[in-house]
């Protein structure tokens, strides 16, 4: 038995996305297998940290790189760089932000709830424009004496009231402003680990780990300026300060370094292409039955290139509504988590399916159709 079993946890099978509420991704075996063999030894942990930081680094073509307690504690450490930056003396003033910059300058169509990591530091968000557009004079007068950075939220599903980023940077660098993205589900493609620092310009990236690299959960990865990346080392842990409680251990370290190698391996082309043709058989299967109106879906939720599968239900004709397809497929054996649009449309993405997974969704969103109006489907 396992230890879900033994705890009464119901496994899922994840056709919604890479949500932290499910767990992010699944870990590789040779993941599984380097944190294994990390957990069995003591090591120095800043010599670790350093050493993973330079292997990061060069595998991500930057400067430098940190890991860090997944993609929140990134935006927290790249913003107490940017405010407090690497100062011993600095940063002994800690939480009093006295005599730093302490305003962070940030798209309204880039406010999300994560933005709450930048906060937490004491640093104020100051938002630039609107929902539907902002204008390059608007950046410019937000940013003055106070401004410690800009933060640019990257992703398709967020880019319509915002600046490109290359026109961000430029405004910003001409004002001797860093900016930092969070590019935390910004994967793939795997070009974006090294495009936006390297070829776009900003000055530190944030990524999760626990999404699309499949590292541990609770792991993110920093890169960008060496001196910046080093200042969000002096607050992290190991060291006593404000980052301490976001403490990474030698297993996702090491985790994480391993996944990231791992992903710059993989063919993603034809990961892509496997994606597609999961979501076509879908909505060939399901398409043609009454009520359904099956469609493809892209990018994703997050914006990455990658296709999902939307259904929507006629609950005169089919008999279910899609809040209660997806409840019946939460509530079902195996369960199934897919993703709510609305009282009548589900989304089901195959990114996060392990192999053979996509016929038992398809199977049970066909048996749960079958079930609510038994006689009129074929």
């Amino acid at each position: 038995m396992s230890r879900y079993a033994e705890l009464g946890v119901r496994p899922v099978i994840n056709a919604d996305a890479r949500l932290t509420r499910l767990g992010g991704s699944l870990m590789a075996p040779e993941v599984r297998a380097a944190m294994d063999a990390a957990a069995r030894q003591y090591v120095d942990m800043h010599e670790l940290q350093t050493a993973i930081g330079r292997r990061l680094a060069a595998l991500t073509h930057n400067e430098a790189a940190l890991v860090c307690a997944g993609a929140a504690a990134g935006l927290f450490l790249s913003t107490l760089a940017c405010v407090v930056g690497g100062s011993l003396g600095r940063i002994a003033g800690l939480p009093s932000l006295a005599g730093c910059p302490d305003e962070v300058v940030i798209h309204t169509a880039h406010r999300i709830p994560y933005d709450l990591a930048v906060r937490q530091t004491g640093a104020r968000l100051v938002s630039v424009g609107n929902v539907i557009q902002t204008f390059d004079w608007e950046l410019e007068a937000a940013l003055g004496p106070r401004t410690a950075a800009v933060l640019y939220v990257a992703g398709a599903h967020l880019g319509g009231g915002a600046l490109p980023l290359e026109r961000v940077v430029a405004i910003a660098h001409a004002h001797r402003v860093p900016v930092i993205v969070d590019a935390a589900a910004q994967l793939p493609p795997p070009e974006n680990l090294w495009r936006f620092t390297r070829e776009l310009g900003a000055d530190l990236a944030v990524f999760s780990g626990g999404k699309d690299l499949a590292g541990p959960q609770a792991s993110g990865l920093v890169v960008g300026r060496a001196d910046l990346i080093e200042a969000c080392r002096a607050h992290a842990s190991p060291h006593q300060r404000l980052g301490r409680p976001m403490k990474v251990g030698r297993e996702a370290l090491v985790g994480l370094m391993v996944a990231v190698e791992l992903y710059l391996q993989q063919d993603h082309g034809a990961r892509i292409a496997g994606f597609e043709a999961t979501v076509a058989h879908w909505i060939a299967q399901l398409g043609q039955l009454p009520g359904i109106d099956a469609r493809r879906g892209f990018p994703n939720e997050a914006g990455q290139p990658t296709p999902r599968m939307l259904l929507t239900l006629d609950a005169a004709r089919c008999g279910l509504t899609g809040a209660a397809l997806r409840e019946r497929l939460w509530q079902g054996e195996p369960r199934i988590a897919v993703a709510a649009l609305g009282e009548d449309t589900i989304a089901a993405t195959p990114d996060c399916l392990a192999p053979g997974e996509e016929h038992i969704v398809l199977g049970q969103i066909a048996a749960a159709l079958h079930a609510a109006q038994p006689g009129r489907l074929p």
